[in-house]
């Protein structure tokens, strides 16, 4: 296998290699549910954590941040021209770690506004951190899935004083514009509200699309982020919390260590290695996810005509409305059909017939999962 090529994992490769999204499914389902990607890691990757465990590295890992710091610095600039000092990172074991302490720590007191649909534990979250939740709902009948600015400046005005930020978005797949973003911005100066921005997705923005980072036209915002999503390490628990406010670094590094302690030392390698040397592997999958975004659209021509899909411009997480199929539980019905993907309602509370799939496989797989939702919803 060429260095840059993606690598498709066998039926029992994968079964092996990803035990939640194979190893919760019957054999013969097809998963197309949790975001894992079917593909083998990044050869650097690889090539980073082989020698970590022949050598031992499985001790507790340092202060430091073994080079991520720089590391995400040197791909922000590359990809987006985005100047991020290496010390503006803060090691945490994942995006939702990271989130809470920015909530806890750094964010000022009262409600959290949440766009939805939703990445189902930024609900969870932000309920733990004690916080009211504002949802703002996007119209499943808008295929342009704008923010609604009118819903979000109701929200400041009634008090809330965060504003929880996915961008590129999942799992509607969208990537918002440089405009819209300024406007958000504008907003959030008016009301004095924090913007806390999960830019995971962003290194996977296909072909069409720009991704704007938003620290780039909001620099007070915190940026929460990891290398897992696009490089296929969730299980590895290291991302970053960035803020280019120097004291709020010191009060980061300052709390007692059972507030951040789950990061690990094969995490920190993994994304290293990744943000540092993995750009041919990176461009090779977003050139794949490109076409496997094709075999969708071509497979549900085929298979269930009647779903609408917005077009798919970030991420391998396509969100599908089935509403005109009259099932309220797409998922549920193509489970039984061996086939399983993300319920709509776990994205959005009480919204029925719309579902996630993943589409990071092969075509095959694609295709036969679309085949099987199909003989599922036209019963």
């Amino acid at each position: 296998m060429a260095r840059d090529e993606i690598k498709d994992l066998a039926d029992e490769e994968a079964r092996s290699a990803l035990r939640l999204k194979w190893g919760e499914v019957p054999a013969g389902t097809v998963p197309a549910w949790v975001a894992e990607m079917d593909y083998a890691p990044a050869p650097v990757v690889t090539e980073v954590l082989r020698e970590a465990v022949e050598a031992g590295t499985t001790g507790y890992p340092p202060f430091g941040d073994l080079g991520v710091g720089a590391a995400f610095s040197g791909f922000a600039r590359r990809h987006w021209g985005l100047e991020v000092a290496p010390e503006a990172t803060v090691v945490t074991g994942d995006v939702v770690a990271a989130i809470r302490l920015a909530l806890d720590t750094l964010c000022p007191p009262g409600p959290v506004v949440v766009p939805l649909p939703c990445y189902p534990p930024f609900r969870v979250v932000v309920d733990l951190c004690g916080r009211p939740l504002v949802p703002v709902e996007t119209d499943p009948d808008d295929d342009e899935a704008v923010l609604d600015l009118t819903a979000v400046e109701q929200a400041f005005r009634a008090g809330a004083r965060t504003f929880l930020l996915c961008s590129p978005h999942n799992p509607l797949g969208r990537v918002w514009t440089r405009g819209e973003l300024e406007a958000l911005r504008d907003l959030t100066r008016q009301y004095g509200v924090r913007v806390l921005a999960d830019e995971i997705h962003g290194p996977l923005v296909l072909p069409g699309s720009t991704f704007t980072p938003y620290l780039s036209v909001d620099p007070t915002a915190i940026l929460v982020t990891s290398a897992s999503k696009a490089f296929n390490t969730p299980g590895l628990h290291c991302a970053q919390l960035v803020t280019l406010d120097a004291g709020e670094r010191e009060r980061l590094r300052a709390l007692p260590m059972p507030l951040n302690h789950a990061f690990t030392t094969f995490g920190m390698l993994a994304t290293t290695a990744a943000f540092t040397d993995g750009d041919g592997w990176l461009a090779a999958l977003v050139e794949r996810l490109d076409g496997q975004r094709r075999h969708l659209a071509d497979a549900l021509d085929d298979h269930l005509p009647k779903a609408r899909m917005r077009p798919l411009e970030a991420t391998y997480l396509a969100w599908l409305d089935l509403r005109e199929y009259g099932v309220d539980d797409p998922a549920a019905a193509g489970l039984r059909h061996g086939v399983r993907v993300a319920p709509g309602s776990d994205y959005h509370p009480g919204l029925a017939g719309h579902a996630r799939i993943n589409i990071a496989t092969t075509p095959e797989r694609t295709r036969l999962a679309v085949q099987r939702l199909g003989a599922a919803l036209e019963g």
